[in-house]
């Protein structure tokens, strides 16, 4: 059991696993912005739509 704990407390230590976690954060941070982007352009295409749909005879 020592031994497997060790082994993971080396594994922590590694700077690769620190690089895991800060890819981990970039990619959150990029997936927030994308939802928000993708928010704000949904409503701007909703309303040209539905003035097109409105000007259709």
């Amino acid at each position: 059991m020592k031994k497997t704990y060790r082994r993971f407390l080396r594994r922590l230590k590694k700077p690769s696993g620190q690089s895991l976690v800060e890819y981990s954060l970039i990619l959150a941070l990029i997936a927030v912005v994308a939802i928000m982007v993708l928010k704000g352009l949904g409503k701007k295409v909703n309303n040209t739509l539905s003035s097109v749909n409105a000007n259709l005879p």
